[in-house]
Order: C-alpha cells, then structure tokens, then sequence
C-alpha cells in the first residue's frame, strides 16, 4: 500500500495541513528552549520516517553527522559561557556555547523535516487550489520554481548519461581540462532545455486560457467534519503554546550564562500541548495503518 495512501493527515483539506505545517515550522523557529526544540526533531523524525519508510531512515541517519558538526563548530566561533571544557587553538570551549550550538543544530534539523513532510504531503495541486484563485500568476510562478530544481537535476543525469552512451562522457582519470569542458557542454544542453521548456509552457498555457477566468482544480477537496474539528484542535493546542511564548515560559538563554524557563506547572501543560501539537500527523497515520491492518486480517 503507498505510505501517501495511508496517511490519513495527507487526505485531510489542503488547508489543515498547511496551516500545521505553518504552525509546525513558525512555533519551531521562535521557540530556543531545548525540550520544545527534541520534541520537534521527534516529531518531524517520527512523521518523516512514516512516510517514506527505508529511505527515510536512510536520511534521518544522514542528520545525525549534520547535527553532531553543527554542535560542535559552534562553540569554536562563540566562545562566550562561564564554564570552560577546554581549550582549543588557545580559544575557551565552553558548555554554554555547546548547548547553544546543539539547540540551533537541532532546530536547523527539525525544520529541514518538517520541509521535507511538507514537499510529501502538500502536492502541487493543493497548493494550486488554495492560492490559485487567489493569486493565479504569483501561485503558478512559485510552483514552476520549486519544480525548476529536482527537474533540472533530473535532465543534468540524463544529458550526462546520454553522452557517455554516445563516447562523449569523461571518466574519474581524465584531465581536469576534458572534465570542464564537458560540464560546460553538460550546463548548455540544459539551459537550452530549460529556455525551450519555459516557451513551450508559455505557449501551452497562453493556448489553453490561462487566466483568462476563474481556475478550475484537478481535483476538487471539501471541507469535510473531520477537517473542521481538526483544526479546531490544533488550534487550541498552538493557542496554548502560543501564549506560553507571549508569557515568556519558553524562554532560554545560553550565553553568556545560562537561563531556561522550566517545564512545571502550567507550562507542563503548554509543553504537552506542543508534543500533541507536533505529534499530531503521526498519530493520524498510524490509528489508519492500523485500522487497515485490522481490517485486512478480517478478509
């Protein structure tokens, strides 16, 4: 079964998980506390791995050396803090330095997921129906970019692989000079597909109407009972922790000297809020992997 399929956050109203992933990414960038920071990396990891599976792992393994240089570099630029772990090149290495460089690394992490459950989750096609009406040309224009750079990516192997079929690719042990030449030759085949490309959609959409009333979507989403009391939820979660940054209740500092709010009392409950928040995706997909489950061992 694909994972999209059975992800019941990706079949909800295009604006439930635009307004999540909004929440997700806005709330993660604002908060530096380190607990609020970890439950966004395990909530972008967990959601991540759900759906793409073996190659997802693949991925989170690859943030684990991003997060750990991150960490550690940090504390070679900043070398403010009260307590020194050592010394290097002469400089102090101190401990608030390196907690703050793992609270960025972390975050830096958790939004490079939380993107990359984004790209998944919100298809062309939503995007298109939820600001395609409003602003058709600014709405097609950003789409058109963020398909420019896997495509481009895409043709540069194919020219590559194309002209080493016909004798005119370059191997590791050829002189530097053939294999610049042979990028230039490479970069000028693709933006002569590009340049091409970009007149032919012109053409196409000019020939079709584009603009000329009111778009219609490929596929038609309603708002559904069940997206109307998600967003109610997840509403009143990120208004529980939104209030909690206005109170000040996750603040934290690390340099020069280090100061974190506690996770007690009521702002317990603003940090639960936050993990259910976070969590909440996750959580969709796998009450339907296992509804599904369920119900084919029935069969």
């Amino acid at each position: 079964m694909n994972r999209l399929e059975n992800d019941e956050f990706s079949k909800c109203h295009p604006i439930v998980g635009f307004l999540f992933f909004i929440g997700a990414i806005g709330m993660g960038a604002l908060i530096l506390h380190p607990a609020y920071v970890l439950a966004s990396i395990v909530g972008a990891a967990a959601y991540y791995f759900l759906l793409h599976g073996s190659k997802g792992r693949k991925v989170l393994l690859y943030t684990i050396p991003v997060f750990l240089v991150l960490s550690f570099i940090n504390p070679l630029v900043n070398t403010d803090g009260q307590h020194v772990l050592t010394h290097v090149f002469g400089r102090p290495y101190t401990l608030e330095a390196l907690l703050y460089g793992m609270v960025i690394a972390g975050m830096l992490v958790a939004m490079l997921l939380w993107a990359g459950c984004y790209n998944a989750v919100m298809t062309s096609d939503k995007f298109m129906s939820l600001f395609g009406g409003l602003i058709p040309t600014v709405s097609m224009m950003l789409l058109m970019v963020l398909r420019l750079i896997p495509n481009m990516i895409r043709k540069t192997k194919q020219i590559a692989g194309a002209r080493r079929c016909i004798g005119r690719g370059v191997e590791e042990n050829n002189p530097r000079k053939e294999k610049i030449l042979e990028s230039l030759n490479v970069i000028s085949a693709l933006l002569t597909w590009a340049l091409e490309g970009g007149i032919i959609t012109a053409d196409a959409m000019t020939s079709r109407g584009y603009g000329s009333g009111k778009r219609t979507n490929f596929e038609i989403f309603t708002l559904k009972k069940r997206d109307i009391l998600l967003l109610i939820l997840l509403g009143f979660l990120a208004a529980a922790v939104i209030t909690l940054i206005v109170r000040g209740a996750t603040a934290a500092a690390y340099t020069p000297e280090m100061s974190i709010e506690p996770v007690t009392g009521a702002n317990l409950f603003g940090f639960v809020c936050y993990c259910i928040f976070l969590l909440m995706p996750a959580i969709l997909y796998l009450k339907e992997a296992i509804s599904w489950r369920i119900s084919r061992s029935g069969i």
